[in-house]
C-alpha cells in the first residue's frame, strides 16, 4: 500500500487548487459553505466551468469524453472541490449512468448518450427505490411488459432525488414476474421523462426541503432500445451502480470540511463561561467522532490506494458507507447541539424560502437543524447500513 503522494500528484493537487481559486465564483462558494439552498441554475453553472475544464466526468476513458483520472487523481480532486466550497457535481449522469453505459451498454447508447450528459442536454434521476421496495431492491414492482417495439412500464418510485430537474430516468423494472430468483427478472430502462404517462409528485422532506419526489409511471411507452445491456439482467447493472454510489456517500472530505467547521463552533460557542471545547464531555464527543474519522480517511486511502493497482472495490465500499455514514451523522449531531436553540427547526409554512431565510442567531447555526435532520437518510439510501452490514458478513465473513 502507498501512501505517498507522487510529486506528479502533488502537482496535479496544485493544479485543480489554482483552478479552483480561478473559476469557482465566489457567491456560489459562499451558499455551499452557508448550508444555503442551490438552485437548478446554480448545478449548472458549476457543471457548464468543469465541462469546459474538461472536468466533469472526471473518471471516464478519454475516448467517450472524460479526463480519466487515476483513483489518487480523483481522490484529490474530490478534496480540493470540498475543500474550497464548491458544489457536489450531481451524480446521476455523470457517476452513475455513464459507467454503466459505458460498461455494459451498446455503441448506440454510448454514442447517444454520453455526449448528452457531458453537454447538459440530458439531466438525469434515479428510479430505484419504491413505496415497498428500497434497501430490498430485489422486490421492486414496477413492471415492464414487451408490447412489439415497445416495454409498457407501470409503476411507482419514490425519494427520486432532483427528480423535477430532470428530464430523463433510468429506471428498474421487472420484465419476468416469474423468474426462479427475484434478482433475475430485472430489467434497466431508460426513459424520456416527458413521455405521456410520467408524472413527478414532489416529497418535503423533514429538513423542509423539496429534494425528492415520487414518479408514477402509468403505461408509459420506452422503446426497446432503451433496455441497457440483457433482458432480466439488470440487477447486475445495478449492482454495478451502486458500488459507485456507495463509496461515494462515505464522503471523507465532507466529513473533514464539516469536523473543522464543528471545531469552529465548539471554540466560539460558551458554556458556563468556558468555550464548549474545553467542556470535558463535549471534548471527549469531539475527540471520539475525530478518531474515527481519522480510521476512515486511513482506509479510505487503502481502497483508492489499491483501486490505482487495478484492484475493484467489492465489499470495501459497503463498509466505507457503513462508517461513513455514521461519523457524518455523528457530526451534524454534534453541531445542531453545539450551537443550541439558534439551529432553528423548519417552519412548515415557509416551503419556497428553504435554507435561505434570515438566521435569528449566528448565521452558521441556523441551518445545522435541517442539515442534521438531512443527514438522516444517509445510512438508509444507496442500501441500508443493515443491508451493508449483510453483505460484508457473507463477502468477507462467510456467514
Amino acid at each position: 500500500m502507498e501512501l505517498n503522494y507522487s510529486p506528479e500528484e502533488e502537482a496535479f493537487r496544485q493544479e485543480v487548487r489554482q483552478w479552483l481559486a480561478d473559476k469557482l465564483p465566489k457567491g456560489l462558494s459562499d451558499k455551499v459553505r452557508g448550508h444555503k439552498r442551490l438552485t437548478k441554475e446554480d448545478y449548472e453553472l458549476w457543471h457548464s466551468l468543469l465541462r469546459e475544464r474538461g472536468w466533469l466526468c472526471w473518471h471516464w476513458p478519454k475516448e467517450h469524453g472524460g479526463a480519466a483520472f487515476s483513483p489518487v487523481e480523483k481522490h484529490i480532486f474530490e478534496e480540493e472541490m470540498i475543500a474550497a466550497g464548491a458544489p457536489r457535481i450531481v451524480p446521476f449522469g455523470p457517476n452513475m449512468l455513464g459507467p454503466v453505459l459505458i460498461e455494459f451498454g451498446s455503441e448506440e447508447h454510448k454514442k447517444h448518450y454520453l455526449p448528452k450528459i457531458i453537454s447538459g442536454e440530458h439531466r438525469w434521476c434515479q428510479g430505484y427505490s419504491e413505496p415497498g421496495a428500497g434497501s430490498d431492491l430485489a422486490s421492486v414492482k414496477t413492471s415492464a411488459v414487451r408490447d412489439g417495439d415497445h416495454y409498457i412500464v407501470n409503476g411507482q418510485k419514490t425519494w427520486t432525488t432532483l427528480g423535477h430537474h430532470a428530464d430523463h430516468i433510468f429506471c428498474l423494472a421487472r420484465t419476468d414476474p416469474n423468474a426462479a430468483k427475484p434478482q433475475e427478472g430485472i430489467s434497466f430502462l431508460l426513459i424520456d421523462m416527458a413521455t405521456p404517462g410520467v408524472e413527478v409528485r414532489p416529497i418535503y422532506t423533514l429538513d423542509g426541503e423539496h429534494e425528492v419526489n415520487e414518479v408514477w409511471l402509468t403505461d408509459v411507452k420506452v422503446p426497446v432500445e432503451n433496455l441497457v445491456g440483457e433482458e432480466n439482467k439488470g440487477w447486475t447493472y445495478a449492482k454495478f451502480l451502486l458500488t459507485y454510489e456507495r463509496t461515494g456517500i462515505a464522503g471523507v472530505a465532507y466529513s473533514k470540511q464539516a469536523l473543522a467547521h464543528l471545531k469552529r463552533i465548539a471554540a466560539r460557542e460558551q458554556q458556563d463561561g468556558r468555550p464548549l471545547a474545553e467542556d470535558p464531555m463535549f471534548a471527549a464527543k469531539m475527540a471520539e467522532v475525530e478518531i474515527d474519522l481519522l480510521a476512515m480517511d486511513m482506509f479510505n486511502l487503502r481502497v483508492v490506494s489499491a483501486a490505482g493497482q487495478g484492484k475493484a472495490p467489492g465489499p470495501e465500499s459497503s463498509l466505507l458507507k457503513i462508517k461513513g455514514t455514521i461519523v457524518r451523522q455523528e457530526i451534524t449531531d454534534l453541531m445542531r447541539r453545539a450551537v443550541g436553540p439558534y439551529a432553528m427547526p423548519f417552519v412548515p409554512e415557509a416551503f419556497d424560502e428553504g435554507y435561505n431565510e434570515e438566521p435569528i442567531g449566528p448565521e452558521d447555526a441556523m441551518p445545522l437543524a435541517r442539515q442534521y435532520f438531512n443527514m438522516r437518510k444517509l445510512s438508509i439510501y444507496g442500501g441500508s447500513n443493515e443491508i451493508q452490514r449483510n453483505i460484508v458478513a457473507k463477502a468477507m465473513l462467510g456467514l
